[in-house]
């Protein structure tokens, strides 16, 4: 944000600030990521989950990283429990006789947002996730809707595989 302000700002003195500001918050986040990364070098557990979630394809390091942090019942709670944590679940909008669209809502903010990412990333690529994109695409539903599935089977495969601690394989079909 900061940056989009700056560009903003035709005050010289003021833009070199922001500046400043810019560089440390960028130092200060590198460092934070650097401690992250320790923390899960350090502990087995986690290590072994990071390696897990990264062998689906569209998941690098920020979701895993996302995901080990913000989302422990990941692996434990079943795929109906884990969607509505995140909030992907569709919740339906009726009250009486009026029955409305259902949609997603609540959950964990940050984890979806990193979520739908991963997804738009496995879209993006080769992959049993683009095939069943274009599927639900293919048969009318609106693209984000279909990006809201591909985000919901993408948690959901996750939840398998850290569940059962094995790494994702593609199926040759």
């Amino acid at each position: 944000m900061e940056t989009n302000r700056r560009g903003q700002t035709a005050d010289k003195h003021l833009a070199q600030r922001l500046d400043r500001h810019v560089a440390f918050l960028e130092t200060e986040l590198a460092e934070v990521d650097r401690d992250i990364g320790r923390a899960i070098k350090a502990s087995p557990a986690w290590r072994e989950a990071e390696a897990l979630l990264k062998s689906v394809p569209g998941i690098g390091d920020v979701t895993a990283r996302t995901l080990l942090a913000e989302l422990p019942e990941l692996g434990t709670v079943g795929r109906h429990q884990l969607a509505a944590l995140v909030g992907v679940a569709p919740i339906n909008r009726c009250s009486g006789l009026m029955c409305g669209r259902r949609a997603i809502a609540g959950g964990r903010t940050s984890v979806r947002n990193v979520l739908s990412m991963a997804a738009l990333t496995a879209i993006r690529r080769r992959s049993p996730f683009r095939a069943f994109y274009d599927r639900l695409t293919s048969r009318g539903r609106l693209k984000k809707v279909a990006l809201v599935a591909v985000m919901r089977k993408l948690l959901t495969t996750l939840n398998a595989i850290v569940q059962d601690r094995t790494p994702w394989q593609r199926l040759k079909a």
